[in-house]
C-alpha cells in the first residue's frame, strides 16, 4: 500500500486483538453471573477475575489466529 505508513500485517495482528479482546470481554461478562465468586472480577482492584477475563481473551485470540491461517491456507490452495 503506497502512502500507508503501517504494514499488512501489522493491521491485521492489530484487527485480531481488537476482535480478542471484544469478543473475550463480551464472553467474559456475559458469563460472569455463573462464574464462582472467587472468579468474578471487581472493578478498580487487581483480583482473580482479571487473570480469567484475560484466560478468555486469550482463548478467543487463539480461535481467531487458528481461523485466519485456515482461511490464508484456503486462498493459497484456490490460486
Amino acid at each position: 500500500m503506497r502512502g500507508f505508513p503501517v504494514s499488512k500485517s501489522a493491521v491485521s495482528n492489530f484487527v485480531h486483538a481488537l476482535i480478542a479482546v471484544l469478543g473475550g470481554n463480551a464472553a467474559y461478562f456475559l458469563l460472569m453471573p455463573y462464574l464462582p465468586a472467587g472468579a468474578r472480577h471487581v472493578p478498580f482492584r487487581i483480583d482473580v477475575g482479571l487473570l480469567v477475563d484475560f484466560w478468555f481473551c486469550l482463548v478467543v485470540f487463539g480461535i481467531v489466529k487458528t481461523v485466519a491461517k485456515k482461511r490464508g491456507e484456503a486462498r493459497l490452495h484456490r490460486q
